[in-house]
């Protein structure tokens, strides 16, 4: 298979751009909260799923506000 065999419309590649930066976006920031808070295993699973922006949504809400280890509130993003 070739790239000329891919037979795209230009919306739908205006669609795949925006997802990726949608995705790469709230990935970014949900890797970074993860590794900043030594939760190994979200930051694992935030890494391998793909979920379009999903489940790092998820996890940007539930840890919003919380303590972190060493007793300072998160900012917040």
């Amino acid at each position: 298979m070739n790239l000329q065999d891919i037979n795209l419309e230009t919306w739908q590649v205006v669609l795949l751009i925006v997802a990726a930066v949608w995705e790469l976006t709230w990935k970014g920031f949900a890797l970074w909260r993860a590794a900043k808070r030594n939760h190994s295993v979200w930051f694992f699973l935030l890494l391998v799923l793909n979920t379009v922006g999903i489940l790092p949504i998820i996890y940007l809400l539930a840890t919003n506000g919380r303590k972190e280890d060493h007793g300072e509130y998160s900012q917040g993003i």
